[in-house]
């Protein structure tokens, strides 16, 4: 019997083995290959291991082109994302807790409109929102991409800090207004500490959404200055004067590693927040 379960676990960790290095082979093909000169990115390219080092690729890749830096589209990712950060905290945790907590008129065909905006295909919404920040002088400007998040823009974040603060127990707000809080004080003194690992949860997805994010910033940033990495590695392509694959490749790497820290640092709160939301 311990005989059978050993081999049973042998195979089972050698299948978790092989099936993770297939999901991770591209990503350390990438990375070898952000090391390889660019006669060897083809002829050589089913090796992770490149043949001949080339490690100029990192440097000609950070110094960007156009005398913009790669240092410059990284700091407008930051900033972008940040602010996007922020703004999906604020806004969505307020929104959640007036439709979790609050009786209002019309909650209800409101709470259903915002379930339907979730299924929305966001290519639906492209053309009005480019002609109402066209009419606002908006394009070409940060402000397309943070503002919608300050106004609760995120209609998933606000459904899962919902269905957690629908398990927070009532009794609770109810003990704190005797006491002499507010709504706001409620919100602020107990609904907003018990929401701490949603809140991580939503702020991994916001980053991750908005560092990644290519068609929001190809649609409204223009000017070389302020666009973001995505907008940066594709700047790297050009159909007549061909494709810096080194370079490339190089500052693709670079750009997954604020989304590797963030994830190795904060694992924990993001499962923790998935399965306390969904168990409530």
């Amino acid at each position: 019997m311990n005989r059978r379960t050993t081999l049973s676990d042998v195979i089972y960790y050698i299948f978790v083995i092989a099936f993770s290095f297939l999901m991770l082979y591209p990503i350390l093909w990438m990375f070898g290959t952000s090391f390889k000169p660019e006669t060897e990115v083809f002829s050589n390219a089913a090796s992770l291991i490149p043949m001949d080092w080339d490690w100029l690729n990192y440097p000609e890749g950070w110094d960007g082109f156009g005398g913009v830096g790669f240092d410059v589209f990284f700091r407008n990712s930051l900033f972008v994302t940040g602010s996007v950060v922020i703004g999906s905290l604020l806004s969505c945790s307020i929104v959640a807790y007036g439709f979790a907590r609050i009786n209002f008129r019309f909650r209800k065909l409101l709470f259903a409109c915002l379930i339907s905006t979730v299924l929305l295909p966001i290519q639906i919404i492209l053309v009005p929102q480019y002609l109402l920040f066209e009419q606002l002088n908006w394009v070409n400007t940060f402000y397309p991409l943070i503002v919608p998040h300050f106004l609760g823009g995120t209609p998933f974040f606000i459904f899962l800090l919902i269905q957690f603060i629908r398990g927070i127990p009532r009794e609770l707000d109810e003990a704190a207004i005797i006491d002499g809080c507010s709504r706001f004080g409620v919100f602020w003194r107990i609904v907003l500490p018990m929401l701490k690992p949603a809140l991580v949860t939503v702020a991994i997805f916001a980053f991750m959404w908005s560092w990644d994010d290519f068609l929001t910033p190809l649609i409204y940033l223009n000017s070389v200055e302020i666009q973001t990495v995505s907008l940066g590695l594709r700047n790297f392509m050009d159909a007549e004067a061909g494709t810096s694959w080194g370079p490339l490749l190089a500052m693709s790497s670079l750009s997954l590693l604020p989304q590797f820290i963030l994830f190795l640092f904060f694992q924990r709160y993001l499962v923790e927040g998935i399965a306390t939301t969904g168990i409530k």
